[in-house]
């Protein structure tokens, strides 16, 4: 299947800002997101990425800035626009009695020139369930389904929201080889995710946001050679005692997570050898051990722990609450 390719930027966010009220749920964000290639807009949930993309999609305006898709308007330009884009939803949109095939070819009435449904249906792995009911479809194939609506028009800009939630590994690993196609194919895929190990393998861009602000925006192998790597990642039992492992490391240690922690010193042998040591002697096990390169996920956790650290402390001195997601319900399901 062959899809347009478009000039580049495809996607240019200038000093976007989004209020609510008296809540900002955007602060003055910017970027760019090319053709042909995958951009993964990463962020705790309350981050800004909602607002941002409906923003994106036309379904918003902004308090302040500029957004451009395929150099117009999203708002203003819409019915100009709403052709050249494809939109994935996690749920909703679709009528839950009708078959997989009659709802890629009612899509496909839509456009001027669509997609094939049934090579689109292939494409996806659902062409031996086209006589079945949305409804008894599993959540995995309907997130499926949802891609190949999402791409039924040909789109040049795909906005894709959590495409792989709920689906299993095999389902995964075809989802991702479909949108690698997309991106060899010109089109600008902007990803939304919460796998970040996903985010990590498929994107060529990464942009991590959290109350609105931009944290970084860089290719992935840029982000994680340029981190801080003077630290230890290990995964061990929760509610360890850290105090007492800090001690025996002459390092500070903090459970990041459940189970989930971090050494603050570099991963030399001497300190690996007396962390296992220590875990030895209470008789724990080790679930996994890092030293050196960190991932993406350190990367993003790093950058947002610090984010909210630094609004704690600003929220302190002045004595006001920091910022958090807004009341306001979002039209769209969005993690």
């Amino acid at each position: 299947m062959s899809f347009p390719k478009g000039d580049t930027p495809a996607i240019e966010v200038d000093d976007l800002t989004i209020r609510y009220g008296d809540h900002v749920a955007v602060a003055g964000l910017s970027f760019r997101a090319e053709s042909g290639r995958i951009t993964a807009l990463l962020g705790p949930n309350g981050a800004g990425k909602t607002s941002t993309v409906e923003t994106l999609e036309g379904y918003r305006t902004p308090t302040s800035g500029k957004v451009r898709v395929l150099g117009l308007d999203p708002r203003r330009d819409h019915a100009a626009l709403v052709g050249r884009i494809g939109v994935m939803l996690q749920s909703g949109g679709v009528y839950t009695g009708i078959r997989p095939l009659e709802m890629l070819r009612l899509f496909a009435s839509y456009y001027e020139n669509p997609a094939d449904p049934v090579e689109l249906l292939d494409l996806v792995g659902l062409t031996d369930r086209q006589r079945s009911t949305w409804r008894s479809l599993s959540g995995g194939e309907q997130q499926r389904l949802s891609l190949a609506l999402a791409l039924i028009g040909r789109p040049e800009v795909a906005f894709l929201d959590e495409p792989t939630a709920g689906i299993d590994p095999s389902g995964r690993q075809l989802i991702r080889r479909v949108v690698a196609d997309l991106r060899a194919e010109g089109v600008a895929v902007l990803l939304t995710t919460h796998d970040l190990d996903e985010a990590e393998k498929l994107a060529d861009q990464v942009v991590i946001i959290d109350h609105g602000r931009l944290l970084a925006d860089a290719a992935p192998d840029e982000l994680m050679r340029n981190a801080d790597t003077d630290e230890v990642r290990f995964g061990a039992p929760a509610a360890l005692d850290t105090a007492a492992l800090t001690a025996r490391l002459h390092a500070t240690v903090v459970e990041v997570s459940p189970g989930e922690y971090r050494v603050a010193t570099a991963g030399t042998p001497a300190v690996v050898a007396a962390l296992t040591a220590w875990l030895a002697e209470h008789d724990l096990p080790l679930g996994d051990l890092r030293v050196g390169r960190q991932t993406l996920e350190d990367v993003f956790l790093r950058l947002t722990e610090s984010a909210a650290a630094a609004d704690a402390s600003a929220a302190e001195f002045s004595g006001s609450p920091t910022a958090g997601t807004s009341g306001r319900r979002s039209r769209r399901s969005r993690r």
